[in-house]
């Protein structure tokens, strides 16, 4: 039998367990989520599972079951399942969906930590970094640094120098799976019971850094391009591992654009070093943009908050902006629609 206290199980996720309607039922976690069903590991083992009609057609897209997820199951087969009831989540990393405006997608959940791969060759991107950190904040997931290749030749001081407004912020490891001795403190770092996500583009070797961390091969890698010399799109789909020393590593699919899905844009300016000019600014709304009195301007214009800073945080601020309006604007219309929808069945009844 598994020991679900390994993938995460505690006090708390038992008590909301006993909230529901259906605690007399068995319970496990969504390990991996694929078109149709989803992977739940239980007590009992890895069972294949679909959802019950009231959740399919009751909850919108982003509260169906992600990776990490708990849920109750009812079992109707030896190794098959019914998800009855997801237990409420904490710390849920979600990103705008792609092609949308304002509707998000969750990626993992009851999540401690996000390590934000980037490898040390052309797909070193500081700009990419700030905006997983904006979204890994915004819910009070811990984010993690995690350069790999460093075995390929680079600047330090040179990569020192772009991140500087954010190592304060966020735990830095150079990595390279070729050299073991670069992957122990990052293994060490990770706690019993601890679920971390690894967020990061095409290529820069995620998959394989589950693998070097687990010392076994747990998931499929590709071989480096000769023709671009970068590695190849491996993962299709959101998976859990489980590490031997009882660390959950959940490996996520690269990402091309990572869209914004942020509630609360005014948390980017602690990040961008901001919050202590604005506090000092005339209006206490104000965009920091043209205002007259504004003191993140006068800042900027003396070479107190650097331009690099004052640029980023002005367009990740704009952007969490919009989609919060946007959200809000939607929330307003399906409140609307809602309404109608039950007027509409009270004159039928009449």
């Amino acid at each position: 039998m598994n020991n679900l206290l390994l993938y995460g199980w505690n006090e708390s996720l038992l008590r909301h367990k006993q909230n529901s309607s259906y605690k007399h039922l068995l319970h496990g976690r969504v390990s991996t989520v694929n078109k149709t069903n989803y992977e739940v590991m239980t007590e009992y083992g890895l069972l294949l599972c679909e959802l019950s009609g009231n959740l399919l057609y009751g909850r919108s897209s982003f509260e169906l079951p992600c990776t990490g997820d708990w849920i109750i199951y009812q079992p109707f087969d030896a190794n098959k399942g019914l998800i009855v009831d997801i237990l409420p989540r904490k710390h849920t990393l979600y990103r705008r969906k792609a092609g949308t405006i304002s509707e998000k997608q969750a990626i993992a959940t009851h999540i401690e930590k996000a390590f934000i791969v980037q490898g040390l060759d052309a797909n070193f991107n500081p700009k990419r970094i700030e905006r997983f950190m904006v979204q890994v904040l915004e819910e009070g997931i811990e984010p993690v640094l995690v350069l790999t290749k460093s075995d390929l030749e680079f600047s330090s001081h040179q990569v020192e120098e772009m991140l500087k407004h954010l190592t304060s912020k966020v735990t830095v490891f150079y990595t390279s799976i070729l050299f073991p001795e670069t992957i122990l403190p990052l293994r060490k770092f990770i706690k019993a019971g601890e679920s971390i996500v690894l967020v990061g583009s095409s290529g820069v070797g995620k998959s394989s850094l589950i693998n070097t961390l687990c010392e076994r091969k747990v998931l499929p890698t590709s071989e480096i391009s000769s023709s671009s010399g970068k590695g190849r799109h491996t993962s299709t789909r959101r998976e859990m591992v489980l590490m031997d020393g009882g660390g959950i590593l959940i490996d996520t699919p690269g990402v091309r654009e990572f869209g914004l899905a942020a509630d609360n844009p005014e948390a980017l300016a602690d990040m961008f070093n901001v919050t202590d000019f604005a506090k000092s600014c005339r209006y206490a709304n104000c965009r920091h943009v043209d205002e007259p009195g504004c003191s993140v301007l006068a800042a900027l214009d003396s070479g107190l908050l650097d331009e690099h800073n004052y640029h980023s945080y002005h367009k990740l601020r704009k952007e969490a902006f919009h989609f919060s309006e946007s959200e809000h604007e939607k929330r307003k219309r399906d409140k609307s629609f809602s309404r109608i929808a039950m007027e509409a069945q009270k004159n039928k009844k009449r």
